[in-house]
């Protein structure tokens, strides 16, 4: 299985974030016809695309048209990437797990984790649900721009992917199901645990395999390590916290999972370019 490079640049349907400290990010899309991608891409967070209009074929562990009142879903980690797309409108929503408590992102990540254990990346919304589904969607985007209302985007988010956990038409059984690969499974540790003192060995011991097999098939598969996965998570919601909130630099490293706070500020600089709070001085503004 060939290995998958990560990228910043991404398919049509897939968000990407609109600010360096999103948690969650919305983006409304439109365009002509369009050529398809020739590489795979991943990304280092969940993904859903709301079709309104136009059509498009993806590649994602298979092969999917999308069409109008379809939601494609993209697990974190996962490659994919765009056919063929011809007048595509959609709403692109992304959000990183890592900034959730466990029961939010729990709820959040049960439609991601059905596509990991071999669900179908595409449902299909009812016509009758498709106006509500949208206007969930507008408010999401208005929310996301006001970085004061942390609570109004998590709500907005919940009821949007529970809007699109309701179309499934997976058992209901499907939502205790485990991923079946060690790549998902992996990935699902990692996604929910990677704030706390997480190693490869726990990791490895949770999925039932070695250590150096998970951080192999994780690199094969999608093109980063387990600990490159661990901090991906943690810098997210690093960068979250230093713009929306007065934490300290220390206390920011220890609430992420960084016992001593030199490593912290290494990693973060090796990863940006600066230390964390000259990152945070450079972007914070003035007049806050």
């Amino acid at each position: 299985m060939p290995g998958v490079a990560p990228e910043q640049s991404h398919a049509a349907h897939a968000p990407g974030p609109s600010g360096p400290g999103d948690a969650v990010f919305v983006q409304r899309h439109a365009a002509g016809k369009a050529h398809g991608q020739r590489a795979r891409v991943t990304h280092a967070y969940a993904a859903l695309a709301f079709c309104t209009g136009g059509r498009m074929e993806s590649e994602q562990r298979g092969r999917f048209r999308v069409e109008r009142g379809d939601v494609l879903l993209v697990p974190a980690g996962v490659p994919h990437r765009t056919l063929s797309a011809e007048r595509v409108e959609s709403w692109g929503v992304g959000f990183t797990a890592a900034s959730f408590t466990a029961a939010d992102a729990a709820v959040l990540l049960a439609p991601f984790d059905r596509v990991r254990a071999g669900g179908s990346a595409v449902v299909r919304v009812p016509e009758a649900r498709h106006v509500f589904l949208e206007s969930l969607l507008a408010e999401l985007r208005d929310a996301t721009g006001d970085a004061r209302d942390q609570g109004g985007v998590r709500s907005l988010l919940t009821l949007v992917v529970r809007e699109v956990a309701r179309a499934t038409a997976w058992p209901a059984e499907a939502t205790q199901e485990a991923p079946r690969d060690v790549v998902g499974a992996s990935l699902a540790v990692i996604e929910r645990r990677c704030l706390s003192r997480l190693t490869l060995g726990e990791i490895a011991a949770a999925v039932g395999r070695s250590p150096s097999y998970v951080t192999t098939a994780l690199r094969r598969e999608t093109g980063r390590s387990a600990v490159a996965w661990i901090t991906e998570g943690r810098m997210a919601e690093a960068r979250r916290l230093l713009l929306h909130s007065s934490e300290t630099v220390d206390a920011i490293g220890a609430r992420i999972g960084y016992a001593d706070t030199t490593h912290f500020v290494r990693t973060f600089r090796r990863g940006h370019g600066a230390t964390p709070a000259a990152w945070r001085n450079a972007r914070r503004d003035p007049a806050s």
